[in-house]
């Protein structure tokens, strides 16, 4: 009798690890003087979560960058200034790998073979006229030996090559 309990915890344990909440197909996020859109994140390389609802995952990713970008951006922008993205292709450091069992998740496998990378459109408006706009497509392949990445803050890789981009390729022309 105790195994029929088991049995039927460990598929309502699967159904609900395995549940899928509504997505919002292109969220808009802005914090600050940024606003990005997350353009078809279905579509994105690599931003696959191991052990949460893939779009609550989704959300706080998308939040924690763009927050993370608002704090450097406000750092470089000039008043009245405003950076506006649309991040078409997104690829989180590492690569997602099956476990084969061993826990009900995959496991994210962080190695500087699988560096983060961003594909987007960026505008920088002054008093709403656009100054700088352009298309880029970035990543980071030193990312595992940066020292200024000692920190276990979340998407420390990631929030690093957007800092980077505005630091060598924003800063200089403004």
């Amino acid at each position: 009798m105790n195994v029929k309990y088991l049995l039927l915890a460990s598929i309502f344990f699967c159904c609900v690890a395995n549940a899928e909440e509504e997505v919002t197909a292109n969220p808009v996020i802005e914090v600050g003087v940024v606003k990005i859109e997350w353009q078809n994140p279905k579509d994105f390389s690599d931003i696959k979560t191991s052990n949460e609802l893939q779009s609550r995952f989704e959300t706080r990713l998308f939040e924690t960058l763009t927050n993370n970008i608002n704090k450097q951006a406000e750092k470089i922008l000039k008043p009245n200034q405003k950076l506006e993205m649309i991040v078409t292709n997104f690829d989180l450091a590492g690569d997602m790998r099956p476990t084969f069992g061993a826990t009900p998740s995959d496991l994210r496998v962080v190695k500087d073979l699988y560096p983060p990378r961003a594909t987007f459109s960026y505008t920088i408006t002054e008093n709403g006229n656009v100054i700088i706009a352009g298309d880029e497509k970035i990543t980071d392949m030193s990312f595992m030996y940066n020292t200024r990445r000692l920190n276990n803050k979340p998407f420390q890789y990631e929030t690093t090559l957007f800092d980077d981009w505005l630091n060598k390729t924003i800063a200089p022309k403004l």
